[in-house]
């Protein structure tokens, strides 16, 4: 028997019978000679089967089977340069796995909701492969930055028992005989204590937000990567950012360059991502956008059309530091410069893609979280162990969350965030 390998190693095996295991993507024929577009995964590879050259059985196999069938192939591998991936197959054998019928996925046009509605099937399709594939290296290079920094991965609740970002948007639950539970919004109280323990942390996982919001930037479950770092204030949290988000738009264009071609991304926008980046105030934004014709007032947080509009100003990120308190979470620490403000900042990604980033500096005094706390209505008791960190050796610290999904439509260069996970969660949508 031939070895089995996979198509993304077939330019190891040139002029030897290999066998591929897959999928039929697609076909088509021309008298006695089928071309068989065989996916499995790792990439496309054309399978050549010609009549004169196998058995009639095997050639047969060749017009029964249909798209998305799984088989098996055997064949010699030849370079092509003008076949996918640079080499084809000249098939010696074929056998069916199991026969599809009626893949409701044809190449004509589908509707969002239809793909949506079948998105268990949708993944396979190229353009799916590719920004999935996108996503997997956004992820390895977030980990990749945070491990050479010297970071430590600390795993937080998802179940959790308070609000972090307000408690209109908890999914809730019964938890036993304890009363009710929340799906973490953010990993961020939990990352303050390890800070204190272990210096620099960061957590990575899924966070929910029950936000009946139907924009293209919102989904009700995402990932998030969140940093937190003992002794930094907020402008070596945005550095810190800064750094994290240039490391990745690298690692991407290194490796992934046949992904975002499939995509049809221009690149050039991407290869401007270097430090350093804009920063502006929340004032020097309002003002921007109120001559550029938006009714934002002061005191208000950026909306997504704002956002839109400022980031079509720049060619690379930008920075809005310092909104007003009444607009953002209680742990922010609270602008000694301006104590109508609180020392945050947000990171708005170019060509009108928004917010991909948005962190502190947190209070870090006792007595003025105490008082956040109380403005927000928020329980004492609940907060009692988040309030003790302030009490035993408190220290200024700072941190930022980066939402995954954000960043891969901003760099794959999607009209809408549900393409950019596997399986969408948004308000009208949880099936499949």
């Amino acid at each position: 028997m031939p070895p089995r390998t996979y198509i993304s190693d077939l330019g190891r095996h040139v002029g030897r019978e290999v066998e591929v295991a897959g999928w039929l993507y697609n076909k088509r024929s021309s008298g006695k000679i089928h071309f068989l577009l065989i996916r499995d995964g790792t990439g496309l590879a054309q399978g050549v089967l010609v009549k004169a050259e196998v058995p009639e059985e095997v050639f047969l196999l060749g017009e029964t089977v249909t798209q998305e069938s799984s088989l098996t192939a055997t064949g010699i591998v030849r370079a092509d340069t003008r076949a996918p991936g640079g080499y084809e197959l000249s098939l010696t054998g074929l056998k069916i796995v199991q026969l599809a019928q009626d893949y409701p996925i044809t190449p004509k046009e589908h509707g969002t909701a239809f793909l949506m509605e079948n998105r268990h099937l949708w993944l396979r399709s190229s353009r799916q492969h590719s920004i999935l594939k996108v996503r997997d290296r956004i992820i390895w290079a977030v980990r990749e930055f945070f491990r050479k920094n010297g970071f430590v991965l600390i795993d937080t609740p998802i179940l959790t028992g308070s609000a972090a970002e307000g408690a209109s948007t908890l999914f809730e639950t019964q938890y036993f005989d304890l009363g009710k539970a929340y799906l973490a919004q953010t990993g961020q109280l939990y990352l303050e204590a390890a800070c204190m323990a272990f210096g620099k942390v960061y957590c990575f996982g899924p966070t929910f937000r029950a936000e009946k919001s139907k924009t293209r930037r919102h989904l009700t479950e995402f990932w998030m990567v969140e940093p937190e770092v003992a002794f930094n204030d907020y402008v070596a949290n945005m550095d810190l950012g800064e750094e994290l988000v240039c490391y990745i738009v690298s690692s991407v264009l290194e490796n992934c360059g046949e992904e975002l071609k499939k995509l049809e991304r221009d690149t050039k926008p991407l290869e401007n991502i270097k430090r350093p980046f804009y920063r502006i105030s929340y004032d020097e934004a309002v003002a921007k956008l109120q001559a550029a014709g938006s009714s934002i007032t002061w005191g208000i947080d950026l909306g997504g059309e704002d956002e839109t509009i400022l980031t079509k100003m720049y060619d690379k990120p930008v920075y809005v530091h310092c909104y007003p308190k009444e607009c953002k979470a209680f742990y922010m620490k609270l602008n000694p410069d301006n104590p109508k403000t609180v020392l945050c900042a947000d990171l708005l990604a170019p060509e009108g893609y928004g917010e991909i980033i948005g962190g502190s500096q947190r209070a870090d005094d006792y007595d003025e979280l105490l008082s956040r706390l109380r403005e927000h209505g928020l329980s004492e008791e609940a907060y009692k162990w988040y309030l003790d960190l302030r009490k035993y050796g408190s220290v200024p610290h700072a941190g930022f969350g980066l939402g995954i999904e954000r960043t891969v439509g901003w760099i794959c260069g999607l009209p809408h965030v549900r393409e950019t996970i596997p399986f969408a969660r948004m308000l009208y949508r949880l099936y499949p």
